[in-house]
């Protein structure tokens, strides 16, 4: 097994990895540009290192952990990024729900240089990374894929290869499509029962014995209900993950109506504040377009 990895990024998914690796005996060297989520990365009992570079020299195999394709650019290209490592790491786990395109062309960059880098985007939240229930969609090359196996079963018990670069962000992105739509149907649904004088916490049980099921209710029923937003995967992520997939439906000629609904209470949630606040938080958004108050902001 391999016993030394590098981390990129530590926030509530990288942390969350990093949690994984330490238990599994891997010693963990790890940078963010947030000193505070270093110090905590600290005291799980990673080493922190001062930039992307120090921690690249020193891996084989590398996490990146990161909220889009820039961040990732940035990371690899810009100032004392990995590229500027000596040695440079064989392996690069690329874990951000990144655009397509630009992540196959940054691997194809990477292997001229002798890196293998694997789009290995995850569908789950932190909570679920952090129980190793999280899934893991795979692209890139298969032995390299093979190579960084152990990485893996590490970090989660569902892991899929699916295919050459860009194949797990593709997943990623259709993915997160019907997820997403999952989890604002469940709000509205919600709110709607409450509109109707249900009892919500009740209704919610009975929701997931019926028909209209989705592992939504389970991850984010009770804190619709509960008014919990302490974020396990944040609205404005979301928001950049619906903005991609209409991108490319776009691009490849496809309309998303329901999608396109989507980014609207996204965009809507976000000019009000919750950018932040985990995705759950939809639900508020969907209260706030009451309009026996007159105030749907439509």
């Amino acid at each position: 097994m391999t016993k030394k990895i590098g981390l990129v990024g530590i926030g509530l998914v990288g942390t969350a990895m990093a949690e994984s690796l330490l238990k599994a005996g891997f010693e963990v060297v790890g940078f963010d540009i947030d000193p505070e989520r270093c110090s905590e990365f600290g005291k799980l009992g990673g080493t922190s290192v001062n930039n992307p570079a120090q921690v690249a020299s020193q891996v084989e195999y590398l996490v990146l952990s990161l909220p889009d394709t820039k961040a990732v650019k940035q990371v690899i290209e810009g100032p004392k990024g990995l590229m500027d490592a000596e040695p440079l790491p064989n392996y690069i786990i690329d874990t951000t729900t990144g655009d397509p395109e630009e992540t196959m062309a940054l691997a194809e960059q990477l292997k001229q240089r002798g890196i293998d880098m694997l789009d290995s985007t995850i569908s789950g939240s932190s909570r679920q990374v952090r129980e190793r229930n999280a899934v893991f969609m795979v692209g890139g090359n298969k032995t390299a894929f093979e190579k960084c196996r152990d990485i893996f079963t590490t970090l989660s018990e569902k892991v899929f290869y699916v295919g050459p670069s860009g194949h797990g962000s593709k997943a990623k992105l259709a993915s997160n499509l019907i997820l997403g739509l999952n989890r604002l149907v469940l709000a509205e649904g919600l709110v709607f029962a409450e509109k109707l004088g249900l009892d919500l916490a009740a209704f919610l049980e009975l929701l997931k014995e019926t028909p209209a099921y989705s592992a939504a209710m389970d991850i984010k029923g009770e804190k619709m209900l509960e008014g919990d937003f302490t974020p396990q995967a944040r609205i404005r992520q979301h928001h950049k993950d619906v903005s991609l997939i209409l991108k490319y439906a776009e691009k490849a000629g496809q309309e998303l109506p329901l999608s396109k609904v989507h980014l609207d209470v996204l965009t809507r949630a976000i000019a009000a504040g919750d950018a932040n606040l985990d995705n759950a938080a939809v639900i508020k958004e969907l209260r706030r377009r009451d309009k026996s108050q007159g105030v749907d902001r439509k």
